[in-house]
Order: C-alpha cells, then structure tokens, then sequence
C-alpha cells in the first residue's frame, strides 16, 4: 500500500529505553522493595556501583518487580557477567530459594514506587532522566502526530514529561492500562492512520521480532534504539530481521 506523498512519517515510541533512561529508577525500587523483603539488606542508599550493576543487567529484566530480586543477588555478591549468561535461571533459582511470589513482588515493587512518588515526588522525577537530546527531539516533534506505546503505566509517563515541559495529550500515550500488547496497538494505529508511513522505535529486541513476524504490520517501520537497554548481540541479531538499527544522533537529527 503506497504511502501518502508529502506526509511526515508517524512516530509511536516506546518509552523506558528510548525517551526516558529508568534504569537508575527502577534499580533505586527495586532497593527499597528489597529491603522490606531481606532484613539484612542495608538500610541506606544503595552504593553506586550497585546501580551501575543493575544498568548493565537491564536489558535482560521483562518486568519490573524482577529489578527486585536483580539488586538482591547483585547485592549478595553475583558477577554482573554470570547474571548476564544465566538470568533466567538465577532469577528462577532466587524466587524458588526464597520461596517468594511473583504476584505479590509485582504488588510490592508498584506499592514501593507509588509511597517514593508521595514522599518524594521530585526526587522520584529526578530519578527518570531523559536521554540526552530527547527533549529536544520531542519538542521539534510538537506539530507533528507521536504516540508512546509502553508498558509502563500511563500516570507514570505522564508526570515525567510534564517535569520535562513535553505536551502530548494523553489519548496519545498507550499505557499498561490499555490492557493490549504493542503489535494490537500499532495495528490499531495503521487503521487510524491509513496509508501514511508509521516509525516504531523500540529498544527490546523480542518485541520487534514479534511485530516484524505479523503481517498486520508489514508497512510499519521498525527501529531498535542503540542507546536503549539492549546488547551487542542484541543489535547483531537485528540484522537478521526487517529491523534498523537507529543512533540517537540518527533520531535527534
């Protein structure tokens, strides 16, 4: 289906990982959950190299609670490259060891956040830096028509780009609330938008091989972003599959 001539392309990006840079976030959480959990995690900050640990070990967490046991065994003294090479089985092997529940982590990591947002909204915020550059990229993007597809929930993106003076109306941001996956989101986006070209830039591979495998989603373009929590291999694999790989200097320009 040929694209509208003289329209620019749509944007729909992911959130954590392509504008927002979460991983000190959801690594601080993933502390303060813990603490409540083991009583002989220490009860001050987490030394930074913790944090600069758990950057590394980012790109293999799914969702948030495992941040969770994540700083647990990073804590406990694990190397960052043997979670790295084994992450699903530590993860697995803590959660059965402690004889914990993924539900109940899930509830605690959300109720964690949620009492550091009303204690300390603005130290919360500061926690969730944008990625250099993006600011201004999605500023020059204010006549234009982008969405947010993330999983993260929608309150959460909201405060962040209000912080940051960003103006997208909510409609326009597809959060967990949306109860969809990606690829349902951007099929519902290709009908809206008929025949004008639409650029998802996400920075997990998983979910771009899946889209890339829908044929709903042929005319969507997809970019993994190199500055994201992904890795070498990640961006090697990608070339095995209708993905571009985009820089952030590519995408800002």
């Amino acid at each position: 289906m040929p694209f509208k001539k003289n329209h620019k392309p749509i944007y729909a990006l992911d959130f954590d990982g392509v504008i927002c840079d979460s991983a000190i976030e959801t690594g601080m959480t993933g502390w303060k959950a813990s603490q409540t959990i083991w009583q002989d995690m220490p009860k001050t900050n987490p030394p930074k190299k913790i944090i600069d640990d758990f950057r590394k070990v980012r790109p293999f967490l799914e969702t948030g609670y495992e941040a969770i046991l994540i700083i647990r065994l990073l804590q406990q003294g694990i190397a960052v490259d043997e979670l790295s090479k084994n992450y699903p089985q530590k993860i697995a092997t803590l959660i059965n060891k402690e004889q914990l529940n993924t539900e109940q982590l899930k509830q605690l990591f959300g109720t964690t956040r949620d009492h550091w947002i009303n204690q300390s909204p603005q130290e919360w915020l500061s926690m969730n830096p944008l990625f250099s550059g993006i600011m201004q990229r999605l500023e020059a993007l204010t006549d234009r028509t982008w969405y947010i597809i993330t999983t993260k929930q929608k309150r959460f993106v909201a405060q962040i780009l209000h912080n940051y003076q960003i103006n997208l109306k909510e409609q326009r941001i597809y959060g967990m609330e949306t109860k969809q996956s990606k690829q349902e989101t951007l099929i519902e986006l290709s009908a809206r938008h008929l025949n004008q070209k639409i650029i998802f830039i996400e920075d997990y591979l998983p979910t771009l091989i899946n889209i890339s495998k829908n044929p709903q989603l042929e005319n969507i373009q997809l970019q993994l972003a190199d500055w994201g929590y992904n890795t070498h291999n990640d961006r090697d694999n990608a070339q095995h599959y209708p993905i571009e790989i985009i820089t952030r200097s590519q995408f800002i320009a």
